[in-house]
């Protein structure tokens, strides 16, 4: 599995947390990862230690998002485009192996593959305020 398939993995089981309760993810876990029968059990146990680790950390990467953009706050942003911002913002901030002009970009081919045509550029908007 590439990093990028990897990536696209983990964004889709993020994408969830906004239609679930909390207590139903890891059921529902099970479900995505199931269905996934290209993946070895080692890439499930990575991809599913990596989505709860981001989901541990939305509290602190929300309010990084709403201190640092103008105008708009989490609660305005599209579902993909939140999910894919912060899977970004966690690469940017906890993955120390990743460099963070890596994780913008593909946060930006994510929003072009999952999202509307002004998504990239609103993607690529906010996370500009996390680089250094």
């Amino acid at each position: 599995m590439t990093r990028r398939e990897y990536r696209e993995h983990v964004f889709k089981m993020l994408f969830r947390v906004e239609f679930h309760d909390p207590e139903e993810l890891d059921e529902q876990d099970v479900l995505y990862l199931e269905d996934s029968e290209e993946l070895t059990d080692r890439e499930k146990d990575e991809i599913r230690e990596r989505v709860s680790n981001i989901i541990d950390k939305i509290p602190y990467i929300d309010s990084k998002i709403n201190e640092k953009t103008q105008g708009w706050k989490t609660d305005r942003f599209g579902k993909v485009e939140l999910s894919i911002i912060r899977l970004a913002i966690y690469e940017i901030e906890f993955d120390n192996k990743i460099p963070a002009k890596v994780s913008v970009n593909e946060a930006i081919e994510l929003a072009k593959k999952f999202s509307g045509d002004n998504a990239p550029a609103f993607v690529n908007g906010v996370l500009k305020n996390f680089i250094n």
